[in-house]
């Protein structure tokens, strides 16, 4: 048996965050692109602490991974969210998320309410399909 080889996707400038955590940012796979989840992380891989913030570094993170596997927001048909403390972030959160989310028909989406996420209030991960496949 044949091991499979993973086609990683790896955005500009943050390889060495991925290598030293050892997870891929994307993997490409029969016509689709899934992506890690997307913290709003600062360059060092801290939390940024303003909640606003840390959702639209998230998203330019995310968006820069899909961009490296030439796709945008409008490729993704499923989105899985988590919040640490929904009850009180969903408001803030999903007032910034429509600067990003595209166009519809929207894709798919799970909201998942935790209690942790390495020091991160929100935490983004999609399936895309890739143009042309």
């Amino acid at each position: 048996m044949t091991k499979a080889t993973r086609d990683v996707v790896f955005p500009p400038g943050r390889q060495a965050l991925y290598e030293r955590n050892r997870y891929s940012p994307a993997i490409r796979s029969n016509g689709f692109l899934y992506v890690s989840g997307q913290v709003g992380s600062r360059e060092d891989g801290s939390p940024e602490p303003d909640l606003e913030a840390q959702v639209r570094i998230a998203f330019a993170n995310l968006n820069a991974i899909l961009a490296a596997a030439g796709c945008t927001f409008d490729d993704v048909v499923d989105v899985t969210v988590f919040m640490v403390d929904p009850e009180s972030t969903f408001e803030r959160i999903w007032k910034v998320v429509p600067e990003y989310w595209g166009n519809a028909p929207h894709p798919t989406l799970t909201a998942v309410g935790v209690t942790w996420l390495y020091g991160f209030q929100f935490e983004i991960k999609v399936i895309a399909k890739l143009p042309g496949e």
